[in-house]
């Protein structure tokens, strides 16, 4: 069986935006369902890594209607919100908007420019250029994954952020990975 780290990564926009971040293989558990492994895990939070940096280079060459484009496709392709409510905290929201449990929340987290979410900026502005994900342990069960460890992000000028990241995975029923919990917050700072 096959299952698409994010689906999207097969529509015009995102084969330019993404080349050759992919489809990756699922083993089968022993009823025949869709199982996770640790590969399309991998994948998956590669792919979103190379996502976000696409978006902050949409923003730069074509503003921001064209990032809000390519955000509002990795979101619809990667997270579950067609499931239900996704379990997202970013890592730069204050309450009362802390949570963003709707695809409209996320998109206005990662590009901003939404008067209902006035205090969003767009993390997915800043001129990122390279994610990497350190995971401290990931746990797979069947047809859903969790990983926890830290993402360091660089931008433009070579500054790294580095933030801890929790993800929660789900195959749909069409066997497409999505992300149903994430959680980033910036590390303790005794």
């Amino acid at each position: 069986m096959t299952v698409s780290a994010f689906s999207f990564l097969r529509t015009p926009l995102a084969v330019a935006v993404l080349a050759g971040a992919a489809t990756v293989a699922c083993a089968s558990s022993p009823n025949n369902t869709a199982a996770i492994s640790e590969a399309d895990v991998l994948a998956a939070q590669q792919a979103w890594g190379n996502a976000l940096v696409q978006i902050s280079k949409d923003f730069e060459q074509g503003g921001i209607e064209q990032a809000r484009a390519t955000a509002k496709s990795v979101i619809d392709a990667a997270y579950g919100y067609n499931l239900g409510p996704v379990l997202f905290k970013p890592t730069l929201t204050v309450a009362p908007q802390t949570f963003r449990t709707t695809a409209e929340g996320a998109l206005a987290y990662f590009v901003g420019h939404d008067d209902n979410f006035p205090n969003d900026s767009g993390f997915a502005l800043k001129g990122w250029r390279s994610v990497e994900v350190d995971n401290a342990a990931l746990f797979i069960d069947g047809n859903t994954a969790m990983s926890m460890g830290n993402v360091s992000i660089t931008d433009k000028n070579g500054n790294v952020t580095t933030v801890d990241k929790t993800w929660g995975y789900a195959l749909d029923s069409e066997g497409t990975l999505r992300i149903v919990l994430h959680h980033s917050s910036l590390p303790f700072q005794p």
